[in-house]
């Protein structure tokens, strides 16, 4: 099992920055899979970005050449660096750790772009 905390989510113009970290209560090295993904209302649960044990990363379309992500085993943290944010990135983000055969998800943290 892991827990996974989120945090670095809040409130910025759009064309700023955020960073958010995911905090994990044990070590990531073993965990093959981490990632974000982010939900609005009325819409399904999108997948924002993931980065596999040895460092294979997958973004979603709507955020290629904006986001990066990476994962830090040594702190037991993955990050996620968004930049020229746009409104239409407003979001709950969620991280989660694939850890077979369950996914763990943290609580969420929520990023608002304003126009």
């Amino acid at each position: 099992q892991v827990q996974l905390v989120e945090s670095g989510g809040g409130l910025v113009q759009a064309g700023g920055s955020l960073r958010l970290s995911c905090a994990a209560s044990r070590s990531i090295f073993s965990i093959n899979v981490m990632g974000w993904y982010r939900r609005t209302p009325g819409k399904q649960r999108e997948l924002v970005a993931r980065v596999t044990r040895d460092y294979r990363i997958t973004f979603a379309d709507s955020v290629k050449g904006r986001f990066t992500i990476s994962r830090d085993n040594a702190k037991n943290t993955v990050y996620l660096q968004m930049n020229s944010l746009k409104p239409e990135d407003t979001a709950v983000y969620y991280c989660y750790a694939q850890v077979f055969p369950e996914d763990y998800w943290g609580q969420g943290t929520q990023v608002t772009v304003s126009s």
